[in-house]
């Protein structure tokens, strides 16, 4: 069954009828609940047991799918999507109050559009004159998937296709504080799945998911891998199950400006990077470590590019305490919001297309060592390359998710990485270009799993590697 344009067009309609919007309308419906009536794809499970067993016979029926079934399949989603990218973005700018809705937007529409499919799949071949042998990529099975309430639709999509594509089905348990825009999502999965001929079921979610219903989930037999994005806590758990885990931890990615570096670029870089969403991807620019002879001047330009600059010491205390009362703990209710609205706070009006704040701070400032996912962004004035290298390293604590620097010494360059060992690593540009977007090198990922050592996810990484062996056999050179 091919999947067309006219049939993509009915699954559209047919889904904003039947929850009462027009496609792309930016109207924000309520997900259809659990137990549809009779006829309606059933994707919101009450129970742990039900929702996994039918993930479970989805995938053993999918396993007799061509991989051009799961490219069918995988563009059916992309196809739907798209077409309610404008809807979704704003249901969850609605829901979860992060970031902002051009980012979101770009950030969405990567997500469907950026991730890879099933051209990721590639056989590896070894052949001598004892035979040949060959390694191919197949599926785990049934995935539970954790996913996080910063970028949730757009994980549930991009996650959705990897793991299709490779072969697998998915149970979702979404962030609670983003159930609305993550179901929605779920549902889109799935009557793209419908329309294009794949099993129901292939991809599910918890309804009203908590911490109790997801560990369930997690320890189920038939779960066979687990993939979560989330702080800490979230890798620690999936770690501890004593199945395949992927996860993608928190990060605090450190920008250093070397001496030599192209000044006014880099503060056009940092500034729209760290401003992207408001500062809530983990990927984004988080403080600044800047070479002292260079930093008035990245300063300045970083205020032309559209920073704010902070100079009273004492609102910078109080702007300190108001983000992060305590260590290593943010304020939450200031997550993601605008710098305009993070500093009326405190007293302060600044305009409202401002980007980012910025302020001067010593190396061991608590928001230079802590992530607190807001616009508010630390420069520390460092004598040199070596000492900016050193402080990015501690800033960035070992967690080996983002960094970035802009240098034109490649001495600087390679020392900074092989340093730092950072799963992503920007070099003259901005986090974007991590992320595949404005002229970076794709495809674009989501789930940045640094702590389990896999990185940027692609299809491959749902996959485990199998080997076939023929001994004496298909050698024709």
């Amino acid at each position: 069954m091919t999947v067309d344009e006219k049939i993509i067009e009915r699954i559209v309609q047919k889904v904003a009828q039947e929850l009462g919007g027009k496609a792309g309308d930016g109207s924000s419906p309520s997900p259809r609940k659990a137990g549809a009536a009779h006829g309606e794809i059933k994707y919101l499970y009450d129970d742990i047991d039900e929702a996994v067993n039918a993930a479970y016979e989805a995938q053993k029926e999918f396993l007799k799918f061509k991989l051009e079934d799961r490219k069918r399949i995988t563009d059916s989603i992309k196809t739907v999507c798209m077409a309610h990218a404008e809807e979704m973005t704003r249901m969850e700018l609605e829901e979860t109050h992060y970031g902002n809705y051009p980012d979101k937007l770009m950030k969405m529409k990567g997500a469907i559009s950026m991730t890879p499919s099933v051209e990721d799949l590639t056989a590896d071949i070894n052949a001598n004159d004892g035979g040949m042998a060959m390694y191919e990529h197949a599926p785990f099975g049934v995935i539970g998937a954790l996913t996080p309430s910063t970028n949730p639709p757009e994980t549930v999509i991009a996650n959705s296709i990897m793991m299709i594509a490779a072969g697998n089905a998915v149970v979702f348990s979404t962030h609670p504080g983003a159930f609305q825009s993550s179901a929605r999502a779920v549902e889109l999965v799935t009557e793209a799945i419908e329309a294009a001929g794949g099993p129901r079921n292939l991809v599910v979610s918890l309804n009203n998911p908590t911490m109790e219903r997801t560990q369930e989930m997690m320890n189920h037999p038939r779960v066979t891998m687990l993939c979560a994005t989330g702080g800490p806590g979230v890798v620690k758990s999936i770690l501890s199950c004593g199945k395949k885990g992927i996860g993608a931890g928190a990060g605090n990615p450190p920008v250093f400006v070397d001496s030599c570096a192209d000044i006014p670029k880099a503060a056009r870089d940092i500034v729209a990077g760290a401003g992207y969403e408001n500062n809530t991807p983990c990927i984004t620019e988080k403080e600044i470590i800047a070479v002292d002879s260079i930093a008035d001047e990245l300063i300045r330009n970083m205020v032309n590019a559209g920073a704010y600059l902070i100079e009273d010491k004492a609102a910078v205390d109080k702007l300190t305490r108001l983000c992060m009362p305590k260590e290593d703990s943010p304020n939450k209710e200031l997550i993601g919001r605008s710098p305009a609205y993070i500093l009326s706070k405190i007293g302060i009006r600044i305009p409202e297309d401002t980007r980012i704040a910025i302020f001067e701070a010593p190396a061991d400032h608590m928001l230079v060592m802590n992530e607190q996912m807001m616009p508010i962004i630390p420069v520390v004035r460092v004598k040199d390359a070596a000492e900016g290298i050193a402080v990015s390293c501690e800033a960035e604590h070992g967690r080996r998710h983002t960094a970035l620097c802009h240098s034109k010494n490649m001495d600087v360059v390679t020392e900074l990485a092989r340093r730092i060992q950072t799963t992503i690593f920007v070099v003259n540009g901005s986090c974007f270009n991590g992320l595949g977007f404005n002229g970076g090198i794709g495809p674009n990922a989501l789930t940045i799993a640094g702590p389990t050592g896999e990185g940027p996810t692609t299809p491959r990484t749902f996959t485990r590697k199998r080997k076939i062996v023929m001994v004496d056999s298909f050698n024709i050179r």
